[in-house]
Order: C-alpha cells, then structure tokens, then sequence
C-alpha cells in the first residue's frame, strides 16, 4: 500500500507533538506614505517563496485589479499589465487571498509585470505564513521561477488599501527588510535544516541544488571567519504505543526514539525511514569530527559527493558508500562512527537527542517546523532556497562596513557610491572619498588613509587631523610655487587648520596674499633703507655703501663695522691669554702642594718632626 508522504509527515508530527510547538511568523516592515487617511507603518509576513529584499528597500504604488482579484488565472487572457512605465514607480499587485495557492498569485502577478504582490487576508487573524504547496502541487514549474517579494496583509490593511484606491487616490508604499534580520557584528551565525532523503520530491531536489551552487560561497566565508555555520536535521519520535508497530520499527532507531519519513513513500519497498535517520545522524557525525579538526566546511564537500555518488536510485544510499567519501575527503572514519554509536540499542543517542532538542525555539527563532529552513542570526529565512538570495540574506546580517566582500559584488548589491560619490565629501585631486559602499547602503565616513585620520561629518568636510597631513592635497590648504618659490599654509604637525605663512594673509584654505611690508612699513624703515617688495618676502639696502641688518632693521657703515670686527678679536685673543696666563698659575699652585706633602710623608718616616708630639713612651728590658 503506497503512503502519501504529506500524511506520513503529518502523522509524525501529530504523534510527536511538534504541531504545538511554537511557529514564529516572520514580518517586513510595511510603510504607508499616501494618501493621508491610511498613512502609517504596518507589519506583514514574509512569503516563503520568491525572493525578499533582505537589508533593502522597495517603493512602490500599489494597484487592486478590477479583474482576476484573486489572481489565480493569467492576467493575459484580461489584457492587463502592471509593467511600470519608464520614469514611474514599480507596481505593487494588490490581491484576495483564497481559491488558489499563494504560490500561483505570485507567479501570476509576476509574470504581469508587478514588482511584488501583497496578498490581503480574507478573515481577522493573526498574520501566518505563506509556504508553497506540498506533495503533487509542489512539483509546478514555476515555483523555482518566482523572484518577487511577497507579503501577506491583514484584512484590515487590505481593506482600507482598497477603499483608498477604488476612490482615486494614489497609494504608495515602502517595503522596509533592512530589520527583519540582526545584523549585531562583523560574524554571522547560521543553521541549515535539512534532510539526507533524496527520494521526497521538489523540495529534496531543490536542497541538494541549494548545497552545490552554494558550497563555493559558504566554504570562503566559513574559511575566513566571517561566518559560523551549523548544519541540522529533523527527527521525530514514536509514542511508546506504537513502538512494536511495522511503521515505527522500519522508520526509527533507538527503540522509536529518532524517526523518518519512508523516503520512497512505500513501507513494502526500497530503502526505510531509519536509513535516513542513521544517513542524517552520520552527516551531523562527519560535521561534528571535521569541525574538532578546524575544517567544518568540509561538510559541504561530503552531502555535496554523497548526493552525486550515492543516490538512493541507484541503491547505493547506504554506509559502504558514505564511507568510501568520507575517506576520500581525509575525514577520520573511526571517530565518525564511533560518534554514530549503536542505532539498535534502547537507549538515547546524545547527538540526535541535541539534534531534537534544538528543533525547540529559543528566544525570537520559533520552533522549526518547515523543512528546509535557514536560520540567519537566529532569524529564520523566508523565500527562495537560491544562492543569491541566501547570499543576500547572509549579508544583511553582517554590521555595516564589516561585509566582506563578496556582499559588495555586483551582482548582489548595487554600489550607491557610483552614482554622484552617494552625496558624500570626496576630493577629487587627492582621489580620496568618504562614501563607504555597504550591502545596506553607503555611508558617508571620512577615511583614513596611511595612517592620517580625516575628521568631519562626511558629507561636506572632511579634514586631515595627524601628523604628515600635508601629504594629502596639502591637508586641504592653500599652497603656490611662483618665482622659483614654493609657500604652503599647511603645517605638517598634530595641529588643525590651515594658517598663512609668513609674509602672506587670507583664510590659509583658498588663498594667502601677498603682504607688501614696503607698503605697509612693516620693514625695511630705517633712515638711509630702500625697500623692495618681493612675493613672500622683500629686499632692503642701504645707501651710501652700507649693510642692512635685518635683526635690527639698521643700516652700518663697512668701516665701522670693520673697527668693531677687529676689535672684537683682539678681545677674544686677551680673553684668551689671561685665561691661559691663570690656569698656569693654578697649575703651578697645585704641583707645588702635591710635592710638599709627599717629601713630608717620606720625612715622617725616620725623624720626628716638630709637629708630632712628644709623649711616646720607651720600653726596657729587665
């Protein structure tokens, strides 16, 4: 008897309880900007399908068909396009949820030229999430083709939406991701919960396609620590009713404590759930031995090998083929299946019961209930399961200015500081900027260039402030060259600011003039002095054959300034034979006293002198 995989996971998680667990619905921000009567900002649940804008923005105007307000028929066959004009705003399609999935309104609305489409609730409740369809509906061409945005609305929102819009007023709107993702510091932390099952549909398919076109990615950032990741995977348990059941002894392990889905969907053929548990409990094995070795991105490499090598079509989806890869990657098979442990034991495996344990959410994550799913910074990822909008995704939650830099490739964001320097301070001459491109857009930063700090607000100054600023366009000051003379108003020390230097005036940043001291009597003043004004400085002579001394602004004669030229020598020349003349003296002086106590020393020797005294005593013998 061939069982329907929706309602062998169904039955699973209403055995196990999970269908109580705690879903969090994941919302954007939703900003009404006109008209006036419904302005304000809304929330909405992200749509887990297409592609949301995850760090960005997108403004539109929102449109309500007069047909097809459901959107579950081509808007083809009703001669109606959303495909904004050159120069307008894009449209955001505006529909009644019900009669179809929400996956068929989007592509509808798509594929009719609108940039996103807001599904409005039908009845007051709680915002859900939208999922695509499951078992046949899932597997619909389009589903991998939707790249817009979805959001669903609540009725409320939905009907003032289109009481505004069907009285002629001009709605528009702001979807606001730039939040819905942490973004606290330069690392980010990610979990992928998954499935080794190859055998359950679209779904299985589009995992594995995931991990191959993503691995590249996810092995760089992992190798250079800009991201920690985790991988995961569900389990159930049997309830102890049930334990001697076909059913739960032919899909868990330990005694119906780890469960699977039949991966074929048919308990009388094939390969069981159990393999799967035991093929999911050996990847989080194989990652947990490859990370205590440094090498956690080498789990990519084995799903992505196992995939390929060992498909259950080819009925190689078992523990001889997983091994041969993880030898092939150098991975320790020892510790690998020393971790996996015995699966026929009644006891708990402490990786799988972690594994479980974690399916519980914490904090804002919610329970994991939707397979797969991407947590990002504890957040958990709406849309589709494609590399760039992972990748995108990934990168909104870096902190602004720490992305690395495949977050700033083309094809993942647009650089605003392309466009008009994004409106921030740059000097053109020294080819310096203070635009800083980041994926959730630029930020004007005044920069630091080898070593010297520019201060300011970053869009319109930014100054050098440290030493060896004057490298840089003369740290922003005036400076000339003119008659083979160069002046600057920039000094190159720990000071601000700009200062004309000697012998010019002005603000020291545009200009510095010329100071005429000849002009302005500033020098060269007196009696007999003939000034000349030069750029930066000026000359002063004196008539009459004489010499000008700048010092003193003073004109000598030659002959006077002989007299007192020889007269200076001969004073030094005198100076110099008295301090001759007296250090001799003191010469002298010294050797004679050094002499005189030496011949006394030897004299004391054998004959009293006078000044000794005389009561020494004498001893005789008897």
């Amino acid at each position: 008897m061939r069982v329907r995989f929706w309602f062998s996971i169904c039955a699973w998680v209403l055995l196990s309880g999970n269908c109580l667990g705690r879903f969090v619905v994941e919302k954007n921000s939703l900003k009404v900007t006109s008209p006036e009567s419904i302005k304000g900002v809304y929330e909405c649940a992200i749509g887990n399908f297409g592609v949301p804008q995850y760090g960005g923005t997108l403004v539109g105007t929102v449109v309500y068909p007069k047909a097809n307000q459901g959107a579950c028929k081509s808007f083809d066959g009703f001669d109606i396009s959303f495909k904004s004009k050159p120069g307008g705003l894009p449209t955001f399609l505006l529909v009644d949820r019900g009669d179809c999935f929400f996956t068929l309104k989007a592509w509808n609305a798509q594929k009719a030229g609108a940039a996103a489409i807001l599904v409005a609730d039908n009845k007051n409740e709680p915002l859900i999430t939208m999922d695509t369809p499951e078992e046949e509906n899932a597997n619909a061409e389009y589903l991998q083709n939707i790249t817009i945005p979805s959001a669903l609305i609540s009725k409320s929102l939905g009907d003032s939406l289109k009481k505004a819009i069907s009285g002629g007023e001009m709605v528009n709107m702001n979807l606001d991701w730039r939040e819905s993702l942490p973004h606290p510091d330069e690392r980010v932390e990610y979990e992928f919960w998954t499935n080794s099952n190859d055998e359950c549909g679209p779904k299985c398919d589009s995992q594995i396609e995931f991990v191959k076109s993503f691995k590249g990615a996810a092995q760089i950032l992992e190798q250079k620590g800009y991201t920690l990741f985790t991988p995961h995977y569900i389990t159930w348990y049997c309830p102890e009713a049930f334990i001697l059941s076909k059913q739960c002894k032919s899909q868990c392990i330990n005694h119906g404590r780890y469960c699977a889905p039949d991966p074929e969907q048919d308990f009388s053929k094939g390969y069981d759930g159990k393999d799967v548990v035991v093929q999911n409990l050996r990847q989080v094995c194989l990652f947990k031995v490859a990370n205590e070795s440094g090498k956690p991105w080498l789990w990519w490499d084995y799903v992505t090998d196992f995939a390929i090598r060992c498909p259950t079509k080819e009925l190689k989806y078992n523990k001889e083929c997983a091994d041969k890869v993880i030898r092939s990657l150098g991975v320790d098979l020892n510790k690998v299946d020393k971790c996996i442990g015995d699966t026929e034991a009644d006891v708990d495996n402490p990786v799988l019961k972690a594994e479980q344990d974690a399916q519980i959410g914490k904090g804002s994550r919610g329970d994991v209930t939707i397979l797969p799913t991407l947590v990002i910074n504890n957040r958990q990822y709406r849309g589709k399961l494609d590399r760039g909008a992972v990748l995108k995704a990934i990168c909104a939650g870096f902190q602004e200015t720490t992305e690395p830099a495949v977050c700033l490739s083309e094809d993942i964001e647009t650089n605003e500081c392309l466009e008009n320097n994004g409106g921030c301070w740059q000097d053109k001459i020294a080819n310096l900027t203070a635009c800083r491109d980041t994926f959730r857009g630029r930020v004007c930063e005044c920069p630091t260039v080898n070593g010297v700090r520019f201060n300011g607000d970053g869009y319109t100054h930014c100054e050098a402030s440290a030493a060896l600023r004057c490298e840089f366009n003369n740290g922003g000051c005036w400076r000339q060259t003119k008659e083979g003379r160069t002046y600057s108003a920039c000094i190159d020390d720990h000071s601000h600011g700009c200062k004309c230097p000697h012998g010019f005036k002005g603000d020291g940043v545009k200009s510095c003039e010329d100071v005429d001291e000849c002009k302005e009597k500033l020098a060269c003043q007196c009696p007999g002095c003939k000034c000349k004004n030069t750029w930066g400085s000026y000359e002063c002579s004196c008539s009459g054959g004489s010499l000008y001394m700048r010092e003193h602004d003073m004109c000598l004669g030659k002959k006077v300034s002989t007299e007192l030229s020889w007269g200076s020598v001969w004073v030094i020349i005198l100076g110099l034979i008295a301090a001759g003349g007296a250090g001799y003296a003191i010469y002298k002086y010294r050797i004679r006293r050094y002499m005189d106590s030496e011949i006394r020393a030897i004299m004391a020797q054998y004959m009293p002198l006078d000044n000794q005294p005389n009561n020494v005593h004498h001893h005789q013998d008897i």
